[in-house]
């Protein structure tokens, strides 16, 4: 029995850390590809509501009435944003470079 009160959790914050890896990659990945849509507002809030949407379930799902869980999956969720946030800072500079950019500034 002791076991299965550590898995539990331990499985909550592997939901959480992936909840957060689709939710700030997905917002990493939309904000590249809106800076060039056309529309990007339209980008933004289909990105947002999708986005809103799939950590919602999945936080209710993994919480299931249980706050040690939905502690547990918060925590993971939280740890991703880090996670993500150094992954994405080391792409940035080879894929975005405002010096690039500052050609096209009228």
């Amino acid at each position: 029995m002791t076991m299965n009160k550590l898995l539990v959790p331990a499985f909550a914050l592997v939901a959480g850390l992936l909840l957060g890896t689709l939710f700030f990659g997905g917002l990493w990945w939309t904000v590249r590809r809106a800076v060039l849509a056309k529309s990007p507002a339209r980008w933004f809030l289909a990105s947002l509501w999708l986005r809103m949407s799939g950590v919602l379930a999945g936080f209710h799902l993994v919480g299931r009435d249980d706050w040690r869980r939905l502690v547990a999956c918060l925590l993971g969720f939280i740890i991703a944003r880090f996670l993500v946030l150094q992954l994405t800072r080391r792409a940035a500079p080879s894929a975005f470079d405002p010096a690039k950019e500052a050609g096209f500034a009228p």
